[in-house]
Parts: structure tokens; sequence; C-alpha cells
């Protein structure tokens, strides 16, 4: 469920976007709706975080990462909020430890997530107070 408190979301890549950040961006917004699983990787029976991300770099890049939130965490480079383009991972402190949540940018300072048991997939505001608080970097997996 996507949160109605956001405002409308353009789905153009920027300029610096690639067409495989615009691929990535297709197949995240395609998860939406898919209800969270505990070590979930598939769109069939649900996704965890960390699993979301794997398949969704799977279905945009053809490239495998491991669905570990941790292990996603040391891939690619790091980037500045600022920086921050579609297809980039966003990590977060949820369970009082780094990088143990992760999401997907889509732009427009949103992400894409696997929340938590009883949710689902949906976009959230890298503003929102919840997030930023817990904001633990980013990487960039794709040049």
């Amino acid at each position: 469920m996507v949160s109605a408190s956001l405002a409308p979301l353009h789905l153009t890549p920027g300029p610096a976007a690639s067409q495989k950040s615009a691929d990535a961006l297709f197949f995240a917004l395609s998860t939406l709706g898919i209800d969270y699983r505990s070590g979930g990787r598939s769109p069939t029976t649900g996704f965890d975080c960390s699993g979301l991300v794997s398949h969704i770099y799977a279905e945009a890049y053809g490239k495998k990462i491991p669905p570990n939130t941790r292990a996603q965490s040391s891939l690619g480079e790091t980037v500045s909020l600022r920086e921050l383009e579609p297809g980039d991972l966003v990590f977060f402190n949820t369970l009082q430890r780094p990088y143990s949540h992760v999401g997907i940018y889509i732009g427009d300072e949103r992400f894409v997530h696997a929340p938590r048991t009883g949710a689902s997939v949906r976009i959230e505001s890298l503003k929102a107070r919840y997030w930023s608080a817990r904001f633990d970097g980013a990487r960039r997996l794709i040049e």
C-alpha cells in the first residue's frame, strides 16, 4: 500500500539515469503490493527486504547479489544522498544494528522496500522522520 500522504511520483529517470536504472525502476514498481515474508525471495511467495533487492537486481540487471542485507551493504560504491539515482540501494538501522534493512531508490527522495510482517512492498519517503533517523548509507552497484 502506497501512503496517500506522498506527492505524485515522477517516473521519468533523471538525465544521469541509464536504461538500466529505468529497468530497475520498472521492476521495483512491479513488486508493489506483494506481501512481506521473512526469508522471502519470490513474487509468488513474498519478499523480505534483501530478497526483494536480490530479485529486482536479477530481473533488471541479470546480476546475482546475495539475499542478505549485510552482504549487500558491502557491494558496489558508496554514494551520498544528493547523488542517489534510481536503482541505488539505501540502507537503514531498523533492528538496532547497522545495515539491518534495505530498499531500492526510485527517485524523488523515495524508495521501494518490503517493510515487515503483516505489510506489503511499498514506497516510502527518505524524508520521513522514521527513515531519515535510521539512514545508514547508500550504495551503487551498477554504473
